[in-house]
């Protein structure tokens, strides 16, 4: 049999999604293959990788019911005074920027437990 690939092409492209899924998966199925996208390779540009975040700014959404609890974990964790500690519960904000990911779930975590609830940003 002759491969005319400009046939295949045409032929291909008079089916509807729901033909070439079925075709898709008759192909898997036939030759025992999954489809996988390919990153690179053949002299085409690969798509450039997302890289994990790393830095993370921990950021007071609400201090929640037990108020004072979270005060404390403030001090604790930024070292403010109560004053300042109080304030910054009552009108939330950034606690702390470019913290490490697993100081800033740690801090997240001891917030939390507090009463706090935080976001990692």
């Amino acid at each position: 049999m002759a491969y005319d690939k400009q046939a295949m092409i045409d032929q291909l492209g008079t089916l509807t999604i729901m033909e070439l899924a079925d075709l898709i998966d008759g192909l898997k199925e036939q030759w025992g293959v999954t489809a996988a996208v390919s990153m690179g390779g053949g002299g085409a540009a690969a798509a450039p990788v997302a890289e994990e975040k790393t830095e993370f700014d921990v950021v007071l959404v609400s201090a929640g019911a037990s108020k004072i609890n979270v005060i404390k974990e403030i001090r604790a964790i930024t070292g403010l005074g109560l004053k300042e500690a109080k304030d910054m519960s009552e009108k939330g904000g950034a606690l702390k920027e470019g913290v490490a990911k697993d100081e800033a779930e740690k801090m997240k975590a001891q917030l939390e437990a507090a009463g706090a609830t935080v976001e990692l940003k």
